[in-house]
């Protein structure tokens, strides 16, 4: 039995095929450019391999915010995000129109925490927060085998963070909280900040003891909050490997014993650690939400 999964992210879609077991036996990448563009490929896609293969249902792991509540008038719509052109747009029932097969959806990163959950490093842990950083900062969380859903879904890239004395002059790059944890650590806000991308500054450079600092206190938040059994830190700024023992320090400091855990009290490469998917935590995930329903 096969699962379309697609991983809709700003920058770019990722589509690809799978099997309930998570084995991705096709992908392919498409450009986020307009709404009508990018779904038309989308669904040329799937349509191309519903000639050779039984499609039963599609996974959609979307950026957000998304609308995820069944007795909504906007169920299924991306809403209020600053990609303008995607404000309030209807991807679930358009990509259901064209294909005329169910689609389930999920944000990117409850999708993404999913497969990690599944088939990743977060075996056998539960509950769990999967944390992507890069061109935004989200996060996702599964309690009880299960995405955390409420009133909306987990904003955790929105959680408002102490600004450092030495980062008074930068105002965060977020329009809608200014100095909340994407506004600060994301990827953007490292260009924002000093001129050059993440991957252009050097390992000993000041940025990195930030990024740091500010991972580290929303990090810190989430273990009061949810009290995570493993933490997993995905997107392009965590390629950066050398960042994970510095928020493992600065987690441990922050926390000051209070939380006397032993995982949290060594510090360990086992509690705060990269996705065991890779870059494929997020289609992987899409395939899961399809092949779990």
């Amino acid at each position: 039995m096969f699962f379309g999964g697609i991983e809709a992210g700003g920058t770019k879609f990722i589509v690809g095929i799978g099997d309930s077991s998570g084995l991705i036996t096709d992908h392919v990448e498409i450009p986020t450019t307009s709404p009508g563009e990018t779904i038309s490929i989308v669904v040329d896609y799937f349509l191309a391999k519903r000639k050779s293969i039984k499609i039963d249902r599609i996974g959609l792991a979307s950026f957000g915010p998304v609308d995820l509540n069944p007795k909504s008038t906007t169920y299924g719509y991306i809403t209020n995000t600053p990609k303008l052109d995607w404000m309030n747009f209807d991807i679930l029932h358009e990509l259901e129109k064209a294909l005329l097969i169910p689609v389930v959806i999920d944000t990117d990163v409850n999708a993404a925490a999913l497969a990690e959950y599944e088939w990743g490093a977060a075996q056998g842990k539960d509950p769990i927060v999967y944390l992507t950083v890069g061109t935004g900062i989200g996060g996702g969380v599964i309690v009880n085998g299960k995405p955390l859903h409420g009133l909306s879904h987990p904003e955790i890239g929105h959680l408002r963070i102490r600004q450092s004395k030495i980062d008074y002059k930068f105002s965060g790059i977020c329009p809608f909280h200014k100095n909340c944890m994407e506004g600060l650590a994301s990827g953007p806000a490292i260009f924002a900040r000093w001129g050059v991308l993440g991957q252009d500054l050097s390992p000993d450079h000041i940025g990195w003891e930030l990024e740091a600092e500010y991972l580290a206190e929303g990090i810190s938040n989430l273990i009061l909050t949810i009290s995570p059994e493993i933490i997993i830190l995905g997107g392009g700024v965590m390629k950066n490997d050398f960042l994970f023992p510095m928020i493992r320090r600065k987690v441990k400091e922050n926390l000051n014993n209070y939380v006397t855990k032993k995982e949290i009290l060594d510090c360990n490469d086992v509690y705060i650690i990269p996705p065991g998917l890779k870059s494929f935590s997020g289609l992987a995930g899409a395939i899961a939400l399809a092949s779990d329903n």
